[in-house]
């Protein structure tokens, strides 16, 4: 074989007659491709013309070897066809070499690219869509899918310009040696192609099975590792291990199956390859004695012959990776041409000076249009009221305060800030006029102080300190063995759940945004505890519009007002006191977690 068709790195690993992941608009995604890295592909055109110089090696290597026999054969000199043959293949190296240099720069450009265009507009998407996508999914789509189109640029891309090249160009001189002996090596092709669609349409359901069992199997881990502390609680790592084997018994299977399928191809192509060979030599073998070829005209058709089937061999091969790499594109575009959230409207009004009246009018809301959680809410709330949303789990509580902070926008009705509709805002300035904190807590990899200080800029030492000490977090921060300087991991999995909650508190409390928003904030401490988050909640919500979400009523007694949300309507409100002395649903919500009852 020919060095300048050896096989290239990138496609040793993948087996022959693997069915690629087939996109579904291939041209459409190419065009989308093509435009995503636009003012980034500066170098392709070098990297065309090395291709087509690379390409020219193969396609004058045969001719120049048989102009050498030619020589032997006549007794002419050839120590000069020689050092150009040797001067050929030396500038094939630094070609190829150039090539790979040139293209690892342009594609990774290209990759760097569209990975952070990615990145930057899953920023931007509204939390609809988190809320309905699995977010490892997601993660795929950003590593993986992005991985097989930087392979594919860097590596397949260039060896498609390569091969297509050089089966041009060995094409049009094998036409113009002999027209006959051309054809006998186009049935060899067309052989091969055949055998490939016969073996591959074989294969594709097997490599289905394969893929189909894999993501099962990667499933179970992903469950194992995630829930392993169910697992162990509930005594079921016989069970996990056990239904591990058998689907990993099953995947080996069809793995093996498949394999061997695909592996019918290879030594049956070189079975066609050997033939053809064989009756070419024969065939020019019969020129030769009536003087229609020479024996070095015999040695470069020979050479081309085993040059022009292996091209398509390996192009077929490399089309599987481009088309899994297209498919791959197509998942990124479609998160790509996915709406951002709304825009600000024209003559947006800044939201810096916020006092936090807030006015539900009419409000009816639902993630699914035809089933509303939310229905017909009206609630007019002063600035500085300290409200309390209570009610049975699904009633709507966190909806609420989604439709509030503009996680979502309301389908019927409005709301009011200040006399203003929410959407009338610049969205950017409104979400930063709220301080929130979430049942489920949000941190990050960085040190206690930076996820104290996470959205401050300039913030001092002092002041991340004090908002800890009035969250009640300073006494088990300074515990920790670099204090406030600890650094935290996967989201704080060293902490309490209770002293994750309060981390979030004290980041609540630097914010000193105008509205305050507790949603659960109590639901995972102690009572000791709770007693803190209570005068921190009653400190940080002073003179503050909030809403706090709470199933402890006891923490709430001091609000305001007091909500009562069942069915997405607002069942009672009032106070503490005026919702006892109605004697209603609260009143027996509230005896029963005193243990009145």
């Amino acid at each position: 074989m020919d060095k300048n068709m050896a096989t290239p790195p990138s496609q040793l690993g993948r087996a022959r007659g693997v069915p690629a992941v087939k996109p579904k608009d291939m041209k459409g995604t190419l065009i989308r491709l093509w435009q995503l890295t636009r003012g980034h592909r500066k170098g392709l055109g070098w990297i065309l013309l090395l291709s087509g110089l690379a390409s020219g090696s193969a396609i004058l290597s045969p001719y120049l070897i048989g102009r050498v026999v030619n020589g032997i054969d006549s007794g002419d000199p050839f120590m000069g066809l020689l050092m150009i043959l040797a001067a050929l293949y030396l500038g094939d190296w630094l070609i190829r070499f150039l090539q790979q240099f040139l293209m690892a720069g342009v594609g990774q450009r290209m990759i760097l690219h569209i990975r952070t265009g990615l990145f930057a507009h899953m920023e931007k998407l509204p939390l609809s869509f988190f809320d309905t996508r699995q977010h490892g999914e997601l993660m795929s789509r950003l590593t993986n899918d992005v991985d097989n189109i930087s392979t594919t640029i860097s590596d397949s891309l260039t060896q498609l310009l390569m091969y297509g090249f050089t089966i041009t160009g060995i094409f049009c001189v094998m036409v113009w040696m002999s027209p006959m002996l051309t054809i006998i090596a186009l049935f060899a092709v067309l052989l091969i192609f055949l055998l490939t669609r016969a073996v591959t349409k074989r294969t594709k359901v097997l490599f289905r099975q394969q893929q189909t069992i894999l993501g099962q199997l990667n499933g179970q881990v992903e469950e194992s590792i995630s829930g392993i502390s169910m697992v162990k609680a509930f005594g079921q790592e016989q069970e996990m291990i056990a239904k591990f084997v058998e689907e990993n018994d099953a995947f080996c299977r069809v793995a093996t199956k498949a394999q061997i399928a695909s592996g019918y191809l290879m030594p049956m192509m070189n079975v066609i390859n050997n033939l053809t060979y064989v009756l070419i030599a024969i065939a020019s073998g019969v020129m030769a004695l009536q003087g229609r070829l020479t024996v070095g005209e015999i040695s470069s058709f020979l050479l081309y012959s085993r040059q022009f089937s292996r091209p398509f061999v390996e192009i077929a091969n490399i089309y599987n990776n481009f088309q899994t790499a297209v498919a791959g594109a197509e998942r990124i575009i479609e998160i790509l041409d996915e709406a951002c959230e709304p825009e600000d409207v024209p003559g947006a009004i800044s939201a810096a000076e916020i006092r936090g009246a807030v006015s539900f009018r009419d409000v009816t809301f639902g993630y699914r249009p035809d089933k509303p959680i939310l229905r017909h809410i009206n609630l007019e709330i002063p600035a500085g009221t300290r409200v309390a949303v209570v009610g049975p789990t699904g009633s709507g509580k966190t909806t609420l305060i989604n439709l509030l902070t503009r996680f979502y926008d309301v389908q019927e009705g409005a709301i009011l800030l200040d006399g203003h509709d929410l959407r009338e805002y610049r969205l950017g300035e409104l979400r930063q006029a709220f301080g929130v904190v979430l049942q489920d807590t949000a941190l990050f990899a960085a040190s206690v102080r930076e996820n104290i200080g996470y959205g401050r800029e300039n913030v001092s030492q002092e002041e991340i300190e004090t908002a800890a000490r009035t969250a009640g977090a300073d006494g088990f921060i300074r515990r920790l063995p670099q204090g406030y300087e600890t650094l935290l991991h996967q989201g704080g999995v060293e902490l309490s759940q209770g002293e994750r909650q309060l981390l979030t508190i004290a980041r609540a409390v630097l914010n000193r945004a105008p509205i305050m928003i507790l949603d659960e904030a109590t639901s995972s401490v102690d009572t000791v505890t709770e007693q803190h988050i209570r005068q921190a909640m009653l400190t940080i919500t002073e003179g503050r519009t909030s809403f706090i979400i709470a199933h402890r009523l006891s923490t709430i007694r001091d609000s305001d007002l007091i909500l009562l949300i069942r069915d997405g309507q607002i069942a009672e409100q009032g106070t503490h006191q005026q919702l006892m002395a109605l004697n209603g649903e609260y009143a027996e919500m509230y005896l029963t977690q005193m243990g009145k009852m």
